[in-house]
């Protein structure tokens, strides 16, 4: 079965403060469902169109869960005290394998 990502990268982040009360909520909440934090990085080169702002990668066992993560009661409680502190390219990726 093919491992599912959450690939999440921040444009800007306005409040600081908001951000870290997600972080304290999503944290567990990622983990419940499974999650793996590969990276959570400030420390970006960025090409082409990219933006070189905070990346974070995230390993699920399967896509499907990285999917029922992202609808959790659990994260969808992080994203209420995130609300606009943050814009942020945010996607759900199929492993190949």
């Amino acid at each position: 079965m093919a491992k599912g990502y959450w690939v999440s990268v921040y444009r800007t982040i306005s409040d600081p403060e908001k951000l870290a009360a997600y972080d304290e909520l999503a944290r567990p909440a990622v983990q419940a469902g499974g999650g793996r934090v590969l990276s959570r990085g400030v420390r970006v080169v960025a090409h082409d169109a990219g933006i070189a702002e905070r990346t974070i990668l995230i390993e699920f066992d399967s896509f499907e869960q990285a999917v029922a993560a992202r609808e959790s009661e659990a994260y969808q409680k992080a994203l209420a005290v995130l609300s606009d502190a943050v814009e942020r390219d945010f996607r759900i990726i199929e492993g190949l394998d």
